[in-house]
Formats: structure tokens, sequence, C-alpha cells
């Protein structure tokens, strides 16, 4: 193999040598638990990224000293080996500010899993060529023994757990199972969050049953406003096991989802008791076990002592709660966004939209839709971004026919969010020139606009705070054209009557005023079903916490037993996995 120059990227046979020499010194390294070694194949400001493999956690660490240290420190009670290139996954990329990397995927085991790896490279001695580790990612995927039975390892019909005498469990069958026997995790929440990971624990025969308050599965998008659509394309969104259907559109309706949910928790046999919820709780740290009674639909209550809980009720508390002056002088109608469902005779009126971030966007729209003369307050300013082109560069990793869905998950994954802050400047910088004509209207419209945190467009506004941007579905277009007015910079200052008064001297009349002001942290999701003590314990929720990972979500919280589930489709179907690893690794005594 031919030296190479930072200006040059490898052919696929000269990256599959330099992955695998990367690979061979890595494991000898590793192996001899001598940190400095190591270090030596790590860039100075390399992130490794660990997912359950080594850790029973996931963090990242950065640089090569805090890398070097995990890697051994952790690799001595985990006992890494079999590290095997997968061949055919080495690729070269240019990369911005990186140049040439070599990248490809590894798998190893370790004392108790079967892990998968993937290193990203970058060559730092032109004269010798050699190329060292500026990302490192590991994940365990199973446990060696109790593998998720599906694919090759799906059960016979008549296998334990799955069927008796013969019959397969239905869902009905599992949710009647739980009158009377114990479940071993009870989730609370029974849309797509909670759903895929019941399908996952159900793969990993751990007996588990699902509570939501609605009184259909599918109620929370059923009953929201008609117009709704998901914001990315369909082959982001699949869930475990079962893909949607291939002729569903790119953007599915709220509808279909709701749909969905119904058919996928009959095809997983996932118990699902409805019209139910958490009358109370309390965890016995002797016995490692909850005591939950769950009152149902019906008025009667049921005890329950599951190992495990999860809440699954969304990234979100419920609405934000602001103090309107004088909001007892209104005469005209007064709600929160999450309470509008779009079922109300709205042809002529005149409606304020107070807030300016997703959910105040999707009701001015369904409202101009109704015949509404519709204004949005806008206080401050709002990140936007086109649907197509925009908000599809993100998820470009996902299409219909590249990469399958697992790999594609496992490559997103293997992206430490330190660096995706990295690459989101970068593509936000190209969005801004194909958006140029769309931000340019909304602000000859008086629409404020930014780029997001730290110029890194609107998923970084996600991960980071859970909301503040806006993926233009048309209203936008609405804005541009004068449809929807908008008023902005500044705040209600108290009613009279049906006028609306603003703290800069303006008032004007409207039969409805909606307020989108955002949403509160999950952690007061907690404190409003689980209590105060468990809330203070597992503090606040979603955004980074010390090891550069969503705080509190999918890994263990301050609180044994108790475990948060939620986001995006994408990571509820990744995920849940992990999660799911996690609870069999309690039951199996591997994790406290």
């Amino acid at each position: 193999m031919k030296k190479r120059t930072n200006t040059e990227t490898p052919d696929r046979e000269s990256s599959r040598l330099i992955a695998q020499g990367w690979l061979d010194e890595f494991t000898v390294a590793l192996a001899s638990g001598a940190a400095e070694r190591v270090a030596g194949l790590l860039t100075d400001d390399v992130l490794w990224r660990d997912i359950l493999a080594l850790s029973w956690d996931i963090r990242t660490l950065s640089g090569a000293q805090d890398a070097s240290e995990g890697l051994v420190s952790f690799a001595a009670g985990r006992d890494p080996t079999g590290f095997t290139l997968d061949s055919g996954s080495a690729r070269s990329f240019m990369r911005h500010g990186i140049g040439p990397s070599v990248e490809a995927f590894f798998d190893f085991t370790t004392d108790i899993g079967l892990c998968r790896g993937h290193v990203r490279l970058r060559m730092v001695d032109e004269e010798t060529g050699k190329w060292i580790a500026w990302t490192v990612f590991t994940s365990l995927e199973n446990l060696k023994g109790h593998e998720e039975k599906v694919g090759g390892m799906r059960p016979d019909v008549t296998a334990p757990g799955h069927g008796r005498f013969g019959k397969w469990m239905t869902a009905a069958d599992h949710a009647a199972h739980f009158e009377t026997s114990e479940p071993d995790t009870v989730i609370i929440g029974g849309a797509q969050t909670g759903l895929a990971l019941a399908a996952r624990l159900g793969a990993l025969d751990i007996p588990t049953l699902v509570i939501d308050k609605e009184p259909r599965i599918g109620d929370v998008w059923r009953n929201r406003y008609q117009s709704l659509v998901l914001h990315n394309q369909i082959w982001a969104n699949h869930f475990p096991y079962m893909p949607f259907p291939a002729s569903w559109p790119v953007y599915i309706t709220k509808d279909q989802l709701a749909e969905w949910l119904k058919i996928y928790a009959d095809a997983m046999s996932i118990a699902v008791w409805n019209s139910t919820t958490l009358e109370s709780s309390h965890y016995d740290e002797a016995l490692r076990r909850w005591t939950l009674t769950l009152r149902r639909g019906d008025g009667t209550s049921r005890t329950v002592h599951p190992r495990d809980v999860v809440l699954a009720t969304g990234v979100f508390g419920g609405a934000r709660r602001i103090e309107l002056p004088q909001a007892e002088r209104y005469s005209g109608t007064l709600m929160y966004a999450a309470e509008y469902a779009g079922d109300m005779d709205m042809d002529g009126k005149r409606v304020l939209v107070v807030g300016s971030g997703s959910s105040a966007h999707d009701v001015s729209q369904e409202l101009n839709t109704c015949g509404a003369s519709v204004t949005m307050l806008q206080r401050g300013s709002t990140c936007v971004i086109s649907l197509e082109p925009g908000a599809s560069l993100p998820y470009a990793i996902y299409s219909e026919s590249g990469l399958p869905v697992e790999q594609a998950d496992m490559l997103s994954n293997s992206i430490p969010y330190a660096l995706l802050l990295k690459f989101h400047k970068e593509m936000t910088k190209r969005v801004i020139e194909m958006d140029k004509d769309l931000i340019a209207g909304l602000n000859r419209a008086g629409f404020a606009t930014n780029n997001g945190a730290e110029d890194a467009g609107f998923l970084t506004n996600f991960l980071r705070r859970g909301g503040g941007y806006y993926i233009n579905v048309g209203t936008s277009d609405l804005i541009i054209s004068g449809q929807i007015k908008i008023k902005h910079g500044t705040t209600i200052a108290g009613f009279d009557g049906r006028s609306v008064k603003f703290a800069d001297g303006t008032a004007s009349e409207y039969d409805l005023v909606i307020i989108a002001a955002g949403y509160d942290n999950m952690q007061e999701s907690v404190r409003a079903i689980m209590g105060e003590d468990i809330a203070n314990r597992v503090g606040p929720v979603w955004g980074m916490d010390e090891h550069g990972e969503l705080r509190a979500m999918w890994k263990r919280t301050g609180q044994e037993g108790f475990w948060i589930a939620g986001g995006g489709l994408q990571q509820n179907r990744s995920f849940s996995k992990y999660l799911a690893l996690q609870l069999k690794g309690r039951e199996l005594g591997m994790l406290r």
C-alpha cells in the first residue's frame, strides 16, 4: 500500500488495510492494560462513546487521556476479546476539518455480551502513513445466552413465554394474563415509545405490562388536530421488527400513526391496559421491587410488584403555564395549545396564538385552514428550516434504498453529541444558503429567525431544550403571504373583554387566545406521576449531562428501578434496545 497524503482519499482495499492495521494495534494495546499505549492510537481530541458494552452505561469520554484511561479501566472488568473487522464496511470519506477519514465497523465480545464497534481514523504522519482514531464507538448488542429472539433466533410457537399449549398468546391474552400474574416491568405510556420498548422486552422474555390513561391505543395521536403530519421521512421512523407499509406516504399523518400503534401492539402481542393510571407507588430497596397501585377504567384497582418502572410519556412534561395579567377579565376563550383538538367552529374568528415554536406554527396553520384570522405573537426569535431539503439533511443516512435501518441506526449512534454539534454547524451553513429565500420572506413579514444554538440548527435545539424551532410544513408560507399575521417583540400586558392589551401600548380584539409557550421539563411529569421524592432524585431530564449524553434518558436514573424513555421515533427504535438490555441485565443480576 503506497503512502498517501492528507489530500488523498484511500481506495476501498487501502481503507480496509488501514482499518485492520489500527484494530490489530488497538487489540494488543487494550489487552496490555497500559493506557499510554491505547492513547498512542487516539488523537488528542478523540471522542469515545460507549453504549453499555464496557461501562454498562451510556457515556462519552473526550480527549486521549480520559478516553484511554476509561477504555482500559472498563475493559479490565469486561474482558473484551475477538476484535474482528467488518471488512466490507471499511470506507474513506473527506471530512471537513479532518481531511481523509477511514471509517469501519468491527465486532468483539466481552464476558457477558456480543458487541459492535465503529472507528474513524485520520492520518497524522505522512512519512510513516500512521492513522489513529478521532472517534471510537462501542455498543452492546446482545447478552450471551439471552439474545433477542428475532431473525435467526426467533422462537418456536410453543417456546416458553410465547405460547401455551401450542397457542400463540395474543395482545389480549397477555393483557388478561396480568389480571392475576405479576409483570417484571411496567411501562407508563402506551404510545410509540412505550410500545417499542415493550416489543424489545418481549423479545428478551421479560413479562411487561403497558398502562395508558387513554381509552384506546393511539388516542394520544388520534385526538390531535386534523392537519398534523410527521415532520421527518417515513424510512427514518420504522418501529422495531416491523417497518411501516411500503405503500404509505413519505410523511405520514397522525391518524395513520394512531392506527399503526394499535396494529403494532396486536402484532407484537403487547399487553396494554388502557384507561389505567398509576394511583400510588413505593420502592422497597431491600426487595428491589416496586409496589404499584393501578386504577382501572372501571374504578377497580390492582396492585402489582414489578422490578422496574419505565416512564414513557414523551420528551416533555405538561404544557408550560404562564401568568397572564388580568386573564380573568378576558371574555373570549383562553386555552393551551395542548388542549386544542381542531374541533371548533373557527370560520371568521379572530385568534391570537402566543408563541412561535412548532406547536404554535402547527396550531396557527390548522386555524387558518378552518377559516380563522390568525395572529402569531412572537417575543424572541425562532429557528426555522425547510422540510425539503433542509430538515432532510440530518436524516440523510436513512433512505428508502440505502443502508438497512439497523445499520443506519448504528452509524448514527456512533457519532457522539459533541461531534454531532460540529457536523450540524457545517450542515447549517449549507441549509442557510438553501433556505435563504424562505428566511428572507419570513423576516420581511416581521418574523424573527435564528440559526439554532451555537449556529448548529434545529436538531441541536431539540437535543438541548426539546424545542425552539419549526420545520416548515406550510405555516411559513402563510406567514410570508400575509395570511397569518405576526406581532413581534412584545408580550400580553392585560385583557379587557375581548381586547388583548400589549406591552407596546397597542391592543386588538380576539375571540380566542391559544397559549403555545412550550412544555415543562419531563422532571415535572416524574413529579406528577411518581411523586416529589423520586422527581428530586431523578433531577432534570433531557439536555446534556456530565458524560455528554442526554440526561436521565434510556439509562439509570437517580432512582433505582426507575427509567425514562422518550425522543423521536428514530431514538425510540434504536435506544429501546439498549434500555431493554439494561432491564434484562437487572433481571440476571448483572446490573444493579
